[in-house]
């Protein structure tokens, strides 16, 4: 069964897809990264965010490119990316590579967005779409968190692959807040359009 979503392509009740086998794939990348982090074999915990970096371009990449958009992917997808993050800086934060400050403004906003979970059901109201913004601080966070444990590692790239890093945590860190913000504006929004006698 295919559902037609207008501007966003047809999304399917596939299961069995690439997409959706490469969001499981990054899922079990997790115990790699801590596994490895937890024997200070930092060069494979970052080899494990870089893999799951790629794959979440890929699986993107590939849905769209050859419409293979399913309900389960747009609900994998965004699963894998927000537990590979709280996982990546929670790992991060506990071998003491990046400040439990990070940790606390991603977890907070994570707490923002799903303070809108009760409305949304409340209501009936359909999730909204994944904004550009979330893409790009999604990008910057996966891209981010390699780039500061390598920076850790002894090399001539230390300096550099730090000052990327933390480049890039910082513009994450402000577009997923700005991402979490637009998110609880469409859900204000969704609500405000039903009506006074259906928000009662």
């Amino acid at each position: 069964m295919t559902t037609d979503t207008g501007g966003l392509g047809t999304v399917s009740n596939r299961v069995l897809t690439v997409p959706n086998a490469l969001s499981v794939f990054r899922l079990c990348l997790l115990p790699v990264f801590l596994w490895s982090a937890a024997r200070g074999d930092l060069a494979w915990a970052g080899l494990a965010l870089v893999v799951s970096g790629v794959s979440d371009f890929l699986d993107g990449y590939i849905a769209r490119r050859y419409g293979l958009i399913t309900r389960l992917g747009q609900l994998l997808d965004p699963i894998s990316d927000r537990l590979f993050i709280a996982t990546t800086v929670i790992g991060l934060a506990w071998f003491d590579l990046i400040p439990w400050w990070l940790v606390a403004t991603l977890v907070l906003r994570d707490f923002l967005v799903g303070a809108m979970l009760p409305v949304v059901r409340r209501h009936h109201l359909p999730i909204p779409p994944v904004h550009f913004v979330g893409k790009a601080a999604t990008f910057n966070l996966l891209g981010a968190f390699p780039l500061i444990l390598f920076g850790h590692l002894d090399g001539w790239w230390s300096i550099l692959s730090l000052a990327t890093g933390w480049a890039m945590a910082w513009w994450g860190i402000v577009l997923y807040w700005v991402s979490g913000l637009i998110y609880a504006w469409q859900v204000k929004d969704m609500v405000r359009q039903l009506g006074p006698e259906v928000r009662a």
